[in-house]
């Protein structure tokens, strides 16, 4: 399968559906959306929810405080919207996943598209996770009211990805965490403002010269501000070109 033969499919199992396509409606995410590079859907939850009142969630086993999103409900919707041979992931937002990087990024850019369980309340019954495979993904280290934010930053990141989305193939590879680096700065017009000015070699016309001043201004702002970064790089290092000897 490439883009250009299926668009990039995503379903979104929420219980806001009104939330989609949000700010991916309009600009280049949404240009490529109308032109059909990908595709969005939003489903209620709701709709496979219990009795008069649809519920979807009951009280957690054990005592505690909140709800929990039911499992047979959750499933029920899993299952109506991705059939067994569907090839997508199937993603959880969740603050206890493993963070989201831009390599698992680009991986799901590459693929078929995803879909994307946006939990509220205290979270989802456990066994559906289990049950219907899904991954979990977190966005970072802190609480949402629910799934669909974060849900839209993993479509924001991996939509920009799609071929034709961006203007330049370039745009997608020279930004911060490709390569494990965070991004060089960027400078244009005026040439000088309010006492600073445009770093001498950006002005110079050798490209090559270029090309070193934003590698060594990408490690060391990664080196400042990222040093876990840094130091994974290192280590990557290390174990590819093996022990120094002394």
């Amino acid at each position: 399968m490439t883009h250009t033969d299926t668009p990039w499919r995503t379903t979104i199992l929420t219980l806001y559906p009104e939330m989609f396509p949000g700010p991916l409606g309009v600009s280049l995410s949404g240009d490529a959306l109308t032109r059909g590079t990908w595709s969005l859907e939003a489903r209620n939850i709701r709709e496979h929810g219990l009795g008069r009142h649809r519920a979807v969630d009951d009280t957690p086993a054990g005592g505690g405080a909140g709800m929990v999103l039911r499992c047979d409900v959750l499933a029920a919707a899993i299952d109506a919207a991705s059939p067994p041979d569907d090839p997508r992931p199937r993603l959880l937002m969740s603050p206890r996943g493993r963070p989201l990087t831009q390599a698992r990024v680009r991986t799901l850019a590459e693929g078929p598209g995803a879909l994307i369980v946006c939990g509220r309340f205290e979270g989802v019954d456990e066994r559906v996770i289990a049950g219907r495979g899904l991954e979990e993904v977190s966005i970072g280290d802190y609480v949402l009211s629910g799934g669909e934010i974060a849900a839209l930053v993993v479509l924001d990141a991996c939509v920009r990805l799609l071929p034709g989305v961006m203007g330049k193939v370039q745009s997608g590879v020279e930004e911060s965490f490709e390569g494990g680096l965070l991004e060089y700065p960027h400078y244009t017009r005026p040439r000088d403002w309010e006492g600073r000015a445009i770093p001498d070699v950006l002005s110079g016309g050798n490209h090559a010269a270029i090309a070193r001043w934003r590698r060594d201004e990408a490690e060391r702002l990664t080196a400042e501000r990222r040093p876990d970064l840094a130091g994974a790089r290192q280590a990557a290092s290390r174990s590819i070109t093996g022990p120094s000897r002394s």
